[in-house]
């Protein structure tokens, strides 16, 4: 599938081909520090298939717990996080966050992982009173 992105503000932009079966939610907390929020999702694509078109964005070089490094791309002008790769194997992925695509009302997770970190009521709000506008 066809996708193009940009983040909040317009100053980073990028095209990907991606498979939309590999579209996932993230529960670790890393993913909740780093978005802020309750979990990430994620479309993967080859590091060959995705292309910046526009911007030059920011690198935050994350440390895990085995040593292996993440590179998270995010805005520099609106800090929206925008896509993350990493090195060796890792670097011929690229993980492009489903927020920042003009196409997200298409891809639907198809996974979840690390669900064990995952806040006690993340996994169920079908049943919260919601509206169409704030």
């Amino acid at each position: 599938m066809r996708i193009d992105g940009q983040c909040h503000c317009g100053h980073i932009a990028y095209e990907a081909e991606i498979d939309p079966d590999r579209v996932s939610i993230c529960h670790c907390r890393d993913c909740q520090q780093m978005t802020g929020s309750a979990y990430r999702v994620t479309a993967a694509a080859k590091a060959e298939d995705f292309r910046l078109t526009r911007g030059t964005p920011t690198v935050y070089v994350k440390t895990g717990d085995s040593g292996g490094r993440s590179f998270q791309l995010f805005c520099p002008k609106c800090g929206s996080p925008c896509y993350r790769t990493g090195e060796g194997e890792d670097a011929d992925e690229v993980g492009i966050r489903v927020g920042t695509i003009n196409q997200r009302r298409d891809l639907v997770p198809k996974r979840q992982i690390w669900c064990r970190s995952a806040l006690p009521w993340a996994l169920d709000i079908a049943g919260l009173p919601s509206r169409d506008e704030e």
